[in-house]
């Protein structure tokens, strides 16, 4: 299939499932692991698990550390003329394995950028976060989305390259969206089964969605 990048902080106790059922679900793939700095066994655990690792030294946010993972997956250049690039959460654990319609539809050449849309949400807040990266999306480059926070996605290696390196922080898949259209590229959003960490209307749920609300103003301010 090609490369697969996980960002990864502090999920020790996913992410050996995560990289399991990549591995399974894309045999002989490359798992990529860039760990954000975690204060736990993340890196350790990918290794063991089969990943490659890159980071892990210091926290430079989702984006920074994702960017270390496609320079990498860009090094290594494509295994094969078809070979297709997927980006996946750390804490989708065996849910992972569901993620193949994204590479297929890239693989066929159907789009250059896939997004999956979880078929059933799980947790979250109140939706200012989501909401306003959807109007983001649409007022800078006029795409309609159901995902735009979506961090399960595949690209070619080509469109790889053009959206990199990614916004920062919890920028990133806003910020690669509005890249990828701008530069022409066809992006698809499919509908698909998946679970993951839960955060809920918890106070460090709050705080993360808070978090991710300030840097999606960040790229919208960047891409004027």
């Amino acid at each position: 299939m090609g490369h697969v990048i996980v960002a990864a902080l502090n999920e020790a106790d996913r992410i050996a499932d995560t990289v399991a059922a990549l591995h399974e679900a894309f045999p002989g793939t490359t798992v990529v692991v860039a760990d954000d700095g975690s204060t736990d066994d993340t890196g350790k655990v990918a290794a063991e698990a089969g990943a490659t690792v890159v980071g892990g030294t210091e926290h430079l946010g989702k984006g920074g550390a994702a960017s270390l993972a496609a320079a990498q997956v860009l090094r290594d250049g494509p295994p094969s003329a078809d070979a297709v690039v997927l980006l996946a959460d750390a804490d989708l654990a065996r849910s992972a394995a569901k993620l193949t319609p994204l590479a297929d539809a890239v693989a066929a050449d159907e789009a250059d950028l896939t997004v999956a849309v979880f078929a059933s949400r799980v947790g979250g807040g109140f939706g200012l976060a989501l909401g306003f990266a959807h109007r983001a999306i649409e007022k800078r480059c006029g795409l309609d989305t159901q995902a735009p926070i979506s961090g399960q996605r595949a690209l070619s290696y080509a469109a790889l390259e053009t959206v990199t390196p990614f916004h920062a922080a919890f920028g990133m898949e806003v910020g690669m969206t509005i890249d990828a259209v701008r530069a022409g590229l066809r992006v698809k959003e499919i509908e698909l089964d998946l679970s993951h960490r839960a955060t809920g209307k918890s106070l460090r749920g709050f705080i993360h969605r808070g978090r991710q609300l300030k840097d999606i103003l960040r790229v919208y301010r960047e891409t004027r």
